[in-house]
Order: structure tokens, then C-alpha cells, then sequence
């Protein structure tokens, strides 16, 4: 969909039609909002993704021989509905077809029992040999083919589990990698050293394409050339060199030191980071190295995917899905701050319940990101129930901004001072310390910026280093600025790279939402609180970027494609978050003006009538290009905070 600039009347520019309709909106929406917070003080939405969450499910039950047959076919029912008409399954609302994400569905459907010759199942197979069939998957897709004998291990990049090993000074040591992959790679490299093949019950002659190979014939050159040679040495020892006695007695050592490195990561609910990921391939590889499954670390983390799945009823029985991740922090402490935006008052008992179960949420133990930040005490947030390894540094940020309008017993309590409690203060230390050396934050590791980990054969799916993003350092410059730290050097220096890092037509990348339009809703409120005046260039630029892409019937949509095409950029159908984005950054640069009036027209006129908003696009980033989500709640509580900011703007 191609967008074009609103034409604004007279009508728009006082905005009578958009201010009568606000205040009711914002009455549904924040009554709405408060039944769905739980008893315990927090909220959650659905995290929707894609259906290779169910399908590796099934392949890991598979695996280790627990699949169930009610299970199976309840989670068949789920991934069959997400077929499209075309035999494909995508990646997001309304995406493309993915070639992996076809493969594992299809190979999910046949352990289910669906039957090659059935049509749904010819059209998906066809359309997989047209794409090149299995060779042309990416690796972790071949990788499970591979432990089924569907694949060669010969033909898959190789990841040594010597590289434990390797201090954090050497190019490659697992910190260089992003936490998420860091945690998928070390069992990886398990996986892979031992080798396993148990195979399907079926074989999968219907995808091979005639003269498939792995390998696709074309001259690499650059870092592509030097990594394929370094794979060429890799596959040679993996082949001859264990053969040695040396060799084979580092190997073994290597595998005991990764399994306890696995092992030390597990959380309580027995998750892996929260993240499936690493959890599923951690089982694995715990279970090749000896752990049974009546072994408590197994049976800790099969039981965790219990929290994680979600039944429900469906025409034809049982529907069983999978959530890659859980959100409780990130819901609830963007449910505080839309509902403060939204008039509840700081002492409201709501607020109170959840600022509550926020601060005993606090981590105060030691995680990976005291490798590059060895002398930094302890603080912050995660995203999720349990994952204690790993705090975040956007989660950090919002909920300091969260807990800054809420009422708090204890130390310096009172209206409004939540700022002032201990966790807070531990918790700005330790997000300050977080700041990459650039400037910048990103979300999990200060300077977690190895370009060398980026161009490895093995890492073709998804980011696998977390450098510093502009809606991070955003929401990090904003936080610190709200405590009154506008003028200290690293806000100073997260507010010259926010400067940098916009581009040249105005907008912002977004890391971790869809895209531009999430970027520059982040940016612009955050430089307005550090101090950066509403009518400096870079401001004036952006507004009028948001002004450009802004949709006929007065909402803003952009459409995932646009991590791969850059001419999509803020272009795409209105949805519910992303007008709510960017209305934040319109009501933070100045009073509300004709575009901000048709905004929050077109959040009245599509609310539902139980106060929330129709959105099945996803607006939620994991990978750029490859990974995406559906919060649930984005399209509640944005929605709400540009309502309750846009009515507190107004006369």
C-alpha cells in the first residue's frame, strides 16, 4: 500500500471532531486495560509469532520420543489453519511465503499424519521444490532435517564446542554473540559434534528437487570465501582430527564444559533465557550427552513449556500453539504508563499492585553482561517471568519511566516517588553502565558488536549480535532524562548518537518494532525530554516524515517488507500501535496539530466497542528480516497513552 499525505479542512486544524470522540475512547480503553490485569498486579498479552515454534515442538517431542498423539494433532489443527491458499505458511500477517518456515510445517503435518498426496499438502511441497527445496532452507532448518537423516551433517556448517574455550578477548568466544544467540549456539555446537540421526517414520522424497546438492556453485569472494575455507578446516577436523587421542580428550572436555555452561543458564521454570531458541536446543543437547529424561534439569524444562502453550477450543477439536516467548514485564509496565497517561492517579490501587510485583521482579544476580561489564553492580529488569541471566536494558528503562507515576510505601514514598526507591536507583546505575562505547544502548550487552560473528556460514537467521539501536537509547535517554540527568555526559552522548543515527529523510530504524514508525515514536519523545528544542531540524524533519507517511484515513501502517525494502518504509495499511507511535511523537513535539487531530479521529472511529482495537498485523520485531511478533496488548495500551497525552495537550 502506497501512502500518501492526509488533506487536512478547517475542521482538522481545531479538531472538535477528533477531541469529542477522545475522551470516550479513553474511557472504553482504560476500563478495558484494568479487567485484564491479573490479581497478582501484572499483565499479559499473547506473543504471537509463527508456526515453527509449533512445529519444532513437535520435532523435539519427536526426538526425544515423548510426542503425544493428542498433542500432535492439536497442534496440527493450529498449523494447518495457518496455511495459505497458495500451500505456504509466512512469517507474519499478510507476509510473503517463507521457504523454512513451509519446510518445517510441512515436515510438522507429516508427523501428524497428514498425508503427501493430500492438496493442502501437494500445493506446499510443490511450492517448496519451486523454491529450491531443502538445500535452499536455512540452517537451523536443515539442521533438524539433519537429526531426522533428512539432511547430511557433512553439509552443514560446522561450530566446534572448543570454542567454550575461547577467552572473551578472541574473535568468536561466545560473547560475541548476541545473548539470545549465544545461548543457541553453545548447544549447537553439542548438536552438532555428536551428530545424531533417529529417523522419521516417513521420508521426504516429495521435496527434493532433481540435481539437489548443498552446495549452490556460486564464487564466493570477501568474508564469504574466508569463513566457507575456515568451514572447509572445520569439517577436516571434525573428520580426522578426533581420530587423534589429544583431540578426542579436548572434544570430550569441550562437551562437559558447554554442558555445564547449559546448565548454569537454566532458569527456575526451566526456560533457557525465556526464549525457545535455546531452550529447545538445549534439551537436546543435554539429552545426547547422557541426561535422562526423568533427569531433574529434563524434566524441568519439558515442564516448562507447559506456562508456555496455549489450548483452546476449536471446530474440529483441541487447538494447540506455542508462544516463543512470554512478556509479563514488557505488558505491565506499558500498561502503567498507558494508564497514567490515561488520568488513573499514582496512589490508584491498580498502579499500586503492579509497581508492586514490578520491584519483585528486580534482578540482583550476576548474568553474561558482566563480561564486558565486570565492575558494574547488578540491577534492572527482565522481560519475562524468569530469565535472571539475562536483564534487559529496554525493560530497565520503561519501567524506571513506569514507576516515576506511581505511589510507593517504604523509602521516600508518597505520590509519584516510586523514583525514589532503592531497586530505582540500582536500576539507573546499572542501565547507565550498560552504554556501549559509541554512545548507544542496546538491549541485553554493552558493545556487543562483532562483525566477525555476523558473517559466519552457521548465523543466516537472524541477528546474532546486539549493537546499540535508536528506540534502545531512546528509551534509555528518555528515562534518564525524567530523574533529571538530561545534562550528564551519558545522556549527552546517547542524545549525539540518537542525532547520527537518523536518516536522511527523517525517520529512525526500529530495532525492535515495526519500523520506522516505531523508531522515530521512540526518538522523538526521547530527545524532546532531553532537552532538544521542538523546533531543531532534526525534530522539524521528523515531524514532517510522520506528516508524509501518514495514510488517507488519517491513521499510519507500515508493513514488515520494509526491514528488506527500504521504499516501504512507513508505508502500509493503518493499524492501531503504529498510529499510536506516531502520534506520540507528533503530541511530544508540539501541541496537537491536523495531522494528530485525524490520528486520534481514526482511533475513535476503529475502536470496538469492548475498548480495544482490531490489529492482526504484527508490529513486533525479534529479528529484522526474519522473526516477528504480535504483542497482543501493543494494540491497547499505545493506543491509550496517545490518547490520554493528546487529551492532557489540549485546552
Amino acid at each position: 500500500m502506497v501512502s500518501i499525505p492526509v488533506t487536512h479542512t478547517r475542521a482538522d486544524a481545531d479538531g472538535p471532531a477528533a477531541l469529542s470522540g477522545a475522551a470516550a475512547a479513553l474511557a472504553r480503553a482504560r476500563e478495558h486495560l484494568l479487567g485484564l490485569q491479573h490479581e497478582q498486579g501484572w499483565w499479559q498479552g499473547e506473543l504471537e509469532t509463527n508456526v515453527t515454534m509449533d512445529a519444532e515442538d513437535l520435532l523435539l517431542r519427536e526426538f526425544l520420543g515423548i510426542r503425544a498423539a493428542d498433542e500432535t494433532a492439536a497442534a496440527a489443527r493450529w498449523i494447518a489453519s495457518k496455511q495459505r491458499d497458495d500451500g505456504t505458511w509466512a512469517n507474519f500477517f499478510g507476509g510473503p511465503g517463507d521457504l523454512s518456515t513451509t519446510v518445517e510445517a510441512y515436515v510438522a503435518l507429516r508427523l501428524a499424519g497428514h498425508p503427501p498426496e493430500a492438496p493442502h499438502m501437494a500445493r506446499a511441497a510443490g511450492w517448496i521444490r519451486a523454491g529450491g527445496g531443502i538445500p535452499a532452507t536455512r540452517v537451523f532448518t536443515r539442521i533438524w532435517l539433519a537429526l531426522f537423516g533428512e539432511w547430511s551433517w557433512d553439509d552443514l556448517p560446522v561450530m566446534p564446542p572448543e570454542m567454550i574455550y575461547f577467552p572473551a578477548w578472541f574473535p568468536l568466544n561466545v560473547y560475541d554473540f548476541a545473548c539470545w544467540a549465544r545461548q543457541t549456539i553453545v548447544p549447537l555446537t553439542v548438536v552438532g559434534a555428536l551428530r545424531p540421526v533417529r529417523p522419521l517414520p516417513f521420508g521426504l522424497d516429495e521435496l527434493r528437487v532433481e540435481g539437489e546438492s548443498s552446495a549452490a556453485g556460486a564464487r564466493r569472494t570477501g568474508w564469504a570465501a574466508t569463513f566457507t575455507g575456515l568451514d572447509k578446516v572445520l569439517h577436516l577436523y571434525e573428520r580426522y582430527g578426533q581420530q587423534a587421542r589429544p583431540a578426542g580428550a579436548v572434544r570430550r572436555a569441550a562437551l562437559r564444559r558447554c554442558a555445564e555452561w547449559i546448565i548454569a543458564r537454566q532458569e527456575q521454570d526451566g526456560c533457557w533465557g525465556g526464549i525457545q531458541p535455546p531452550w529447545v536446543y538445549s534439551l537436546i543437547a543435554l539429552h545426547l550427552l547422557g541426561y535422562g529424561l526423568d533427569h531433574p534439569v529434563i524434566k524441568r524444562g519439558l515442564a516448562g513449556l507447559a506456562r508456555f502453550t496455549i489450548t483452546s477450543g476449536g471446530p474440529d477439536g483441541p487447538v494447540r500453539r506455542l508462544e516463543a516467548c512470554q512478556s509479563p514485564v514488557w505488558d505491565t509496565v506499558l500498561a502503567v504508563v498507558a494508564l497514567a497517561d490515561a488520568g488513573v492517579p499514582p496512589d490508584d490501587p491498580a498502579l499500586a499492585r503492579a509497581a508492586s510485583w514490578l520491584l519483585e521482579e528486580e534482578i540482583r544476580g550476576p548474568g553474561d553482561w558482566q563480561v564486558r561489564r565486570p565492575r558494574l553492580d547488578p540491577g534492572g529488569w527482565a522481560f519475562e517471568f524468569d530469565n535472571d541471566g539475562y536483564p534487559d536494558i529496554d525493560d530497565t528503562a520503561e519501567i524506571l519511566l513506569a514507576l516515576r507515576r506511581v505511589s510507593l510505601a517504604g523509602p521516600g514514598g508518597g505520590p509519584g516517588a516510586g523514583n525514589r526507591h532503592p531497586a530505582v536507583q540500582r536500576g539507573l546505575r546499572w542501565m547507565a553502565g550498560m552504554q556501549s562505547r559509541d554512545g548507544g544502548w542496546g538491549a541485553f550487552d554493552a558493545d556487543n558488536t562483532s562483525v566477525l560473528a555476523t558473517k559466519l556460514p552457521f548465523c543466516d537467521f537472524g541477528a546474532v549480535t546486539d549493537p546499540p539501536s535508536a528506540d534502545v537509547t531512546a528509551h534509555v535517554v528518555e528515562a534518564l532524562s525524567a530523574e533529571g540527568l538530561a545534562g550528564t555526559a551519558a545522556v549527552r552522548r546517547g542524545v549525539v548518537w540518537l542525532l547520527r543515527a537518523q536518516e536522511s529523510d527523517g525517520s529512525w530504524f526500529g530495532r525492535w518494532g515495526a519500523n520506522y514508525v516505531y523508531g522515530t515514536g521512540a526518538v522523538v519523545p526521547a530527545l524532546i525530554a532531553a532537552g532538544v528544542k521542538p523546533g531543531r531540524p532534526a525534530i522539524r524533519r521528523a515531524v514532517a516524515w510522520l506528516e508524509a507517511h501518514q495514510n488517507p484515513d488519517g491513521g499510519w501502517g507500515e508493513d514488515l517488507r520494509s526491514y528488506d525494502d527500504p521504499d516501504l518504509a512507513g508505508r502500509g495499511g493503518s493499524t492501531a500501535s503504529q498510529t499510536a507511535w506516531a502520534l506520540l511523537a507528533l503530541l511530544a513535539a508540539g501541541p496537537p496539530s491536523p495531522a494528530a487531530h485525524a490520528g486520534v479521529r481514526w482511533l475513535t472511529e476503529h475502536q470496538r466497542p469492548d475498548g480495544s482495537w482490531d490489529e492482526p498485523e504484527y508490529t513486533g520485531t525479534g529479528f529484522p528480516g526474519d522473526f516477528y511478533i504480535n504483542y497482543h496488548l501493543y494494540r491497547l495500551v499505545f493506543p491509550l497513552s496517545a490518547l490520554g497525552r493528546y487529551l492532557a495537550g489540549r485546552p
